[in-house]
């Protein structure tokens, strides 16, 4: 029986984003399973959900600890101890440092509500709407050391109507992320994920 890709997910808040991936692998279209779900936000719903579906769950308080990468090594030894091979980043409000990338180099994911580079960082939906675009979107990409620029695994457009607000923009761009983050995470437990450079090839 060939083994199953093991990831974590990282939440700060509903977790969304982490019900669509525990469906996509409750259904068998992703060859994966969730070893750990972590949030840096105690009272984050995402971890009820993950526990509603008998998963490992973890609250690491960043306060408790004298520096950013002391909070990390401590995600990053829970995530070694448990076999994590992916990690997703869904809704994972804070920048990770280069300590963490380099902990998992080319092995860290996150999914952005916007066509990158458009757009980085938070507010993106309003961002593009006060800018008139008439196509926004979905991107899923490695994450390497800045914010939202590490190489793109996976795009896709969501029209921009004149009459959209920063809350409708984001409910059909989210309907977008639950298909596509999914996607992306099924490539890479198929090994269909070539890194060279900032492109991505996705093999056939």
């Amino acid at each position: 029986m060939k083994k199953k890709l093991r990831i974590a997910v990282l939440i700060s808040g509903r977790g969304s984003n982490l019900q669509a991936i525990i469906d996509s692998i409750e259904k068998e279209e992703i060859e994966a399973e969730i070893a750990i779900v972590i949030s840096n936000k105690a009272d984050a719903s995402g971890l009820v959900r993950a526990e509603k579906h008998g998963l490992k769950t973890l609250f690491v308080d960043p306060e408790r600890f004298a520096t950013r990468e002391k909070y990390e090594g401590e995600i990053a030894a829970n995530l070694k101890k448990e076999g994590v091979e992916l990690v997703c980043l869904a809704g994972y409000m804070l920048l990770v440092t280069p300590y963490f990338v380099n902990q998992f180099r080319n092995r860290i994911i996150n999914i952005h509500p916007a066509l990158l580079p458009s757009f980085p960082g938070v507010g993106s939906q309003k961002k593009a709407i006060n800018y008139g675009v008439k196509i926004s979107g979905v991107t899923v990409h490695f994450v390497d050391e800045g914010c939202d620029t590490g190489p793109i695994i996976l795009q896709e457009p969501v029209k921009v109507y004149d009459d959209d607000t920063e809350e409708t923009l984001t409910g059909r761009i989210l309907e977008k992320e639950h298909q596509v983050y999914s996607k992306a995470i099924s490539l890479f437990a198929q090994g269909k994920l070539q890194v060279e450079g900032r492109r991505v090839r996705i093999l056939p």
